[in-house]
């Protein structure tokens, strides 16, 4: 009799018991012997459906599951997005260097030979004093500053790996400084993403500043095109835009991205490159962006993005300091506090799968 099985995982985040044993399983015992699946399955809101097929001649069933081969040479991971901004999350807690290679993390984030992500998040140990440290590859291999929306989908993750259950918050190092995510009762994470950059050469950009040593509402050439741009870091650059010469307001679902968005990415005058956010402005407190980001092109969202067009929409004049910024994922909350200057993120993170393959 030869078996099959198939298991189906909800795309909604386990209780706390399932995750706990699918950490044993995956996360924490790679040195564990795993044990051969049965018929009932012990994971809650999952299934395990089974059939048989007869044959003429006797099979002997193995002594070990294929499961075994788990113990070594396998990637354990689980898939995240935020708003449709998706990312593999690995456990690397027992090491200061990530799992695999930004080579490997390409081949990864292929949608069609790989798991399919923008990028790939490392839970490190922390250091200089914090909880943990983030490192995310691009689907492009290069390695980003941080990632607003990565933040959020790490610190879900690093709950889910401690059990952590109920508002808390933690301290996370970043290539972009100090970022404290805290996981709010209602399940989205609110992430403090710090004080802003405006000072043309740290964003940076060789365009010259206009506004004390910022770059505001600055014309920019792209192919042939003046665009009005304002330049700001949140620890990673970005180039906003409201609009082109002689546009009074942008009409972002109109932009040809794919054919535009490089353009700005690889400008002259960004020599880190750049995220490039276009911004239709709706009302005083709501902001509809599409986003071009360095590193992994057209995305659903970007968090960083998010709190940067906000910064650029009060300097503008476009917007109040608490604003929605609708995304093609969805929303985002911003809020640019005036009394310390600080930009705080709020939005949703959710699991969608947990997986292995082989390295």
């Amino acid at each position: 009799m030869a078996i099959t099985a198939t298991i189906t995982v909800p795309l909604t985040s386990p209780t706390r018991r399932s995750l706990t044993s699918l950490n044993n399983l995956f996360l924490h015992s790679p040195r564990s012997t795993l044990p051969i699946p049965r018929r009932t399955f012990k994971y809650p809101n999952s299934r395990l459906v089974a059939s048989s097929m007869s044959t003429d001649a006797p099979v002997k069933t193995p002594s070990a599951s294929f499961l075994n081969r788990l113990q070594t040479g396998f990637l354990h991971f689980a898939k995240y997005h935020g708003l449709g901004n998706d990312f593999i999350l690995v456990d690397n807690r027992d090491s200061s260097e990530p799992r695999i290679t930004a080579e490997k993390a390409v081949q990864l984030c292929d949608r069609n030979f790989g798991v399919g992500a923008d990028g790939v998040i490392f839970v490190l140990p922390g250091i200089n004093g914090t909880d943990y440290t983030m490192r995310i590859f691009n689907s492009d291999g290069s390695e980003p500053e941080m990632c607003g929306n990565g933040v959020r989908c790490f610190a879900k993750f690093v709950s889910q790996l401690e059990s952590l259950e109920g508002r808390h918050s933690f301290t996370v190092h970043t290539g972009a400084g100090l970022i404290i995510p805290e996981v709010l009762e209602d399940g989205n994470v609110r992430v403090d993403m710090g004080e802003p950059v405006l000072k043309a050469s740290d964003v940076p950009t060789k365009l010259p500043a206009n506004k004390d040593s910022a770059v505001v509402k600055s014309e920019l050439v792209v192919d042939g095109v003046i665009w009005h741009v304002t330049c700001v870091s949140m620890g990673n650059p970005h180039c906003v835009t409201f609009g082109r010469e002689g546009c009074q307001n942008l009409l972002v679902d109109e932009l040809k991205l794919a054919e535009i968005g490089p353009k700005f990415e690889h400008h002259e005058v960004f020599p880190a490159r750049t995220n490039t956010e276009f911004v239709q402005v709706l009302s005083k407190s709501q902001l509809k962006m599409r986003v071009w980001e360095r590193g992994a092109g057209a995305t659903l969202a970007c968090g960083t993005g998010a709190c940067a067009t906000v910064v650029a929409a009060v300097l503008e004049g476009h917007a109040g300091r608490i604003c929605t910024v609708d995304l093609p994922g969805g929303p985002l909350q911003i809020d640019w506090r005036e009394e310390d200057n600080h930009v705080y993120m709020t939005g949703s993170a959710d699991l969608v799968y947990y997986g292995s393959l082989p390295l």
